[in-house]
């Protein structure tokens, strides 16, 4: 196996590793002259270069979805010309909007927001840095906002992805929130220097210049391709040239459509002695956002990537006037789509530009990823011409083979992925590769946490290219199976020095402890006994008591809370017993505190009735869910008053080994009881279970069966969480 280190690696092992702010991302809102972003049914405005949120009094609609009754109040332009009608509102309805897009991340990487901003009136808004839309595919933060001009800083760990974004949900909120600029940085040890291998022919070498290489790739449009009339099904062809083109009205194939060609090489005007390949865009004319794929152009790769790949990808280009392009991941034949998101939106002058950017090839690109696609008309449909010339793909050169980094997550031993350690042949089976991590008899090496990879020399494609064990794997005999994952970390059941081998054919793990602590066992979890009774009153409904008032389903809450917070990926078991009074649902939030929103999705749905049932889900907590400490259950999703009883709770680590709550007594409980009321500790002694509330709330009066009565009103009554008796 190569070793690849250089003296400066060597030097920067030796002298240590220094970290450094690195700013990832930034957005100064005033170059933009309207929002630049997908627009989610809400889109912010400009104000004399602000992007101004003027809260969920407004929505924003295209003109074809305008329907009858709607209360336009204005048009608002987007950056790139299209226009939205903004509709003004009855009541407050829900909104959220990027803030930015296409920043370039880390796979568990940890990342501070700054933002210039403001409000009409002080607010806490939710903000997701996301890397696509599925479930734990967003890290979640509050974000406090004031009513002056401020720095407003937040975080994000645990990120998942390459490529995010940043969606605020203001969510109801009806204060007009203004945004000056973003960014986007993080905290970066110094790492070895990236070596980056050049012109690669189709099996991964690199062009040796003044060598006839067969299957030469050609950046640099300096020789013909001898064949210009064989198209790309022709699979001899494909590596014989790396750009492509589609022009409408050029290259019909059988079904009426046009298909790709090599794409023309001609000689550069502004230098007779150089050549470029060019793109002959063609007015657009399909309907719809299929016209944005009318003229396409692509740089094939000489290979096929894999998911986590670094690959750094550079060009020069020009066309014959501005236009904003966005680009797709292909497979080998250009037009046979895989991914929508490559190497973002590109935007063409009519001067020469140089573009270089390093991407990490997505898991959704797969390994049949092989071109950038470039969709030249998303935004003009007029006829464009596009130059390209230097087509170069890269990679990092990196050891490979097989790799384990370790850390001690409770002594603070981080892990070095630069100094990985190395398997080697197991002496005694020549089947088998061998690595130890800590030492036996010095405990300040002992660790309880690890990852093996396949690649070592760049942080980023070490965690991308891991191996994730499953089945039983520790202990003598025991061997589990391994994949292929990003991000895969073993962990094990105590801080120690451990021997992993691996059958690599086979594909088979073994993990076994030399020395260390003693394994963390199961603890004997009962019940909490306790029995909570939540009173939960009518919802406010109007007056008139019509459906559409101003009521929400979390007027009404329980929570069970954690005596610790949770981090991402954490596997929990939720039990319970409960009944209600009647018929009844709650859904289930994952909040901070309690109150603390952070994530929709927790335990789902709860189906009350009114005979006990037993309950029991394992939440594993999301991306958008770090830090959790306590599970919410909304209980005003029915506008009645209703009575909620829950009891024998458990909630614990999935290898049963810690209980989350105490198993006695109602610290972990709370609730709320009305509209407007803060969240408060259960106190099972107060009357019939109702809880004793020290905060001010709402000063409506409801009787005994949750309805809303008058302050004259003779019985037993509810104020702000409290039962009185009025004689």
């Amino acid at each position: 196996m190569k070793k690849l280190f250089t003296l400066v690696a060597l030097l920067a092992c030796v002298l240590g590793a220094k970290a450094e702010w690195v700013e990832d991302y930034s957005l100064d809102y005033s170059t933009k002259s309207g929002f630049p972003f997908y627009v989610m049914s809400y889109v912010p405005e400009w104000v004399d270069g602000v992007m101004t949120d003027f809260g969920a009094m407004y929505n924003y609609k295209a003109e074809a979805d305008v329907a009858e009754g709607d209360n336009v109040v204005a048009d608002v332009t987007t950056d790139n010309g299209t226009v939205y009608k903004k509709i003004e509102l009855a009541e407050p309805g829900w909104h959220q909007y990027f803030i930015a897009d296409g920043i370039p991340t880390e796979l568990d990487g940890a990342y501070t927001v700054k933002a210039l901003v403001k409000a009409s009136e002080a607010c806490t808004i939710n903000v997701n840095m996301g890397w696509g839309w599925g479930d734990g595919q967003q890290a979640s933060a509050s974000v406090a906002i004031p009513t002056d001009w401020t720095e407003v800083e937040w975080e994000y760990s645990g990120i998942g992805g390459t490529s995010c974004n940043l969606v605020a949900q203001p969510g109801s909120a009806t204060a007009t929130i203004e945004w000056k600029w973003v960014a986007v940085s993080h905290n970066q040890k110094e790492s070895r220097p990236v070596v980056w291998q050049e012109w690669l022919t189709n099996d991964g070498q690199p062009i040796v210049p003044g060598v006839d290489h067969e299957n030469k790739w050609m950046g640099d449009a300096e020789t013909a391709w001898d064949d210009a009339e064989t198209k790309f099904n022709d699979q001899t062809k494909n590596y014989l040239i790396c750009a492509w083109s589609k022009e409408k009205g050029r290259n019909m194939n059988e079904n009426d459509g046009w298909d790709p060609f090599p794409s023309d090489i001609e000689v550069d005007p502004e230098n007779p002695e150089n050549h470029i390949f060019v793109c002959h865009g063609q007015p657009a004319t399909t309907e719809g956002d299929a016209s944005a794929w009318d003229n396409q152009f692509w740089i094939e790769s000489p290979k096929n990537w894999k998911p986590g790949d670094q690959i750094r990808i550079k060009f020069r280009y020009k066309a014959s006037q501005t236009v904003k392009t966005n680009t797709q991941i292909h497979k080998q034949n250009p037009s046979d789509y895989k991914h929508w998101a490559a190497i973002g939106d590109v935007t063409f002058t009519e001067e020469w530009q140089e573009f270089d950017k390093t991407i990490s090839w997505p898991d959704a690109a797969a390994d049949e990823g092989w071109s950038v696609a470039f969709n030249l008309n998303p935004e003009v449909k007029d006829a464009v011409d596009f130059y390209f010339d230097d087509l170069s793909w890269e990679t990092m050169k990196l050891d490979e083979g097989y790799f384990v980094a370790s850390s001690n997550t409770a002594a603070g031993i981080e892990y070095d992925f630069d100094n990985a350690t190395e398997f080697v042949q197991d002496p005694d089976d020549e089947a088998l590769i061998i690595a130890t991590i800590g030492e036996v008899g010095k405990k300040d090496t002992w660790v309880n946490e690890a990852m093996i990879s396949t690649v070592r020399g760049n942080d980023a494609a070490f965690k991308t290219n891991t191996l994730k064990p499953s089945g039983n794997y520790v202990g003598e005999d025991n061997w589990g199976e391994y994949t292929a994952g990003s991000l895969a970390k073993i962990k094990f059941p105590a801080a120690g020095a451990w021997k992993i081998s691996l059958d690599t054919e086979g594909k088979q793990i073994n993990i076994l402890k030399l020395d260390g602590e003693e394994d963390q066992q199961p603890v004997e979890i009962v019940a909490n006994p306790t029995e909570i009774v939540i009173n939960a009153l009518e919802r406010d409904n109007t007056e008139a008591e019509q459906e559409g008032g101003t009521g929400q389903p979390w007027d009404n809450q329980f929570w069970i809370v954690a005596n610790r917070e949770l981090s991402t990926g954490e596997a929990t078991v939720v039990q319970f017993k409960y009944k209600a009074a009647k018929a009844a649902k709650s859904s289930t939030q994952c909040h901070a505190d309690p109150g603390a929103y952070l994530h929709w999705a927790a335990i789902g749905d709860v189906n009350f009735t009114e005979e006990w049932q037993d309950f029991e889900a394992t939440l594993t907590v999301a991306g958008e869910a770090n830090g959790m400490k306590s599970i919410a259950f909304n209980m005003a999703e029915i506008k009645d008053a209703c009575d909620y009883y829950i009891k024998d709770v458990i909630w614990m680590t999935e290898d049963g080994t810690e209980s989350l709550i105490n198993m006695t007594g109602a610290e972990n409980f709370w609730v709320k009881v009305g509209a407007g009321t803060a969240p408060y500790q259960y106190d099972p002694t107060a009357i019939n279970g109702v809880v004793v509330n020290k905060n001010t709330g709402s000063a409506a009066i409801y009787n005994i069966a949750g309805q809303r009565v008058s302050k004259s009103y003779k019985g037993i009554v509810v104020k702000e969480g409290k039962k009185y008796l009025v004689k």
